[in-house]
């Protein structure tokens, strides 16, 4: 793929995902995260190494400047959820010129997702003290975060096997 082209897809994932961050309040963005594990997903499928990276730190930049209240930690999560998702598909062996295998990428999306849902709940609640540390809101958001990423796995490995590998 021509680096023209990849450089637009980072940014277009990237604005997507900031402007799903913008409409989706606290902490409701953390459970539904479904549309930015799918376009992390396939940008690090489309654009190959540091792909979800790069389409995080745009995300996470775009979306720090439109909630600028909460935009550093934004920021970082959209980072980290890039790193995470690049580094569970290292380690998963998600990557592949032939079909993407769909029980590597729900366990790469599901597991980077908890994860990344954990920290910034555990963040925002317990280090910062903004949301309360309440057993009845830390599991939905854990429960929905991983759901939401098992579903974005699944999601992701269908467009991705039946229409865009064939454009990469």
């Amino acid at each position: 793929m021509h680096r023209t082209k990849l450089l637009v897809i980072i940014a277009l994932f990237g604005a997507i995902i900031a402007i799903t961050k913008v409409f989706l309040p606290f902490p409701l963005d953390k459970m539904f995260i479904i549309i930015e594990s799918v376009l992390l997903a396939t940008s690090a499928l489309m654009t190959g190494r540091f792909g979800a990276t790069y389409v995080g730190i745009i995300g996470g930049v775009l979306a720090a400047f439109l909630r600028p209240a909460l935009g550093l930690f934004a920021f970082l999560f959209a980072f980290l959820y890039g790193v995470l998702i690049d580094v569970s598909f290292s380690t998963l062996k998600v990557h592949s010129k032939e079909k993407v295998k769909l029980s590597r990428m729900v366990t790469a999306l599901a597991i980077s997702t908890g994860l990344v849902g954990f920290l910034s709940y555990y963040t925002t609640g317990v280090l910062l003290a903004v949301l309360p540390m309440e057993t009845s809101l830390a599991a939905p958001i854990l429960v929905m975060g991983i759901f939401s990423g098992a579903i974005g796995g699944y999601l992701s490995t269908v467009l991705w096997n039946k229409h865009f590998r064939k454009m990469c």
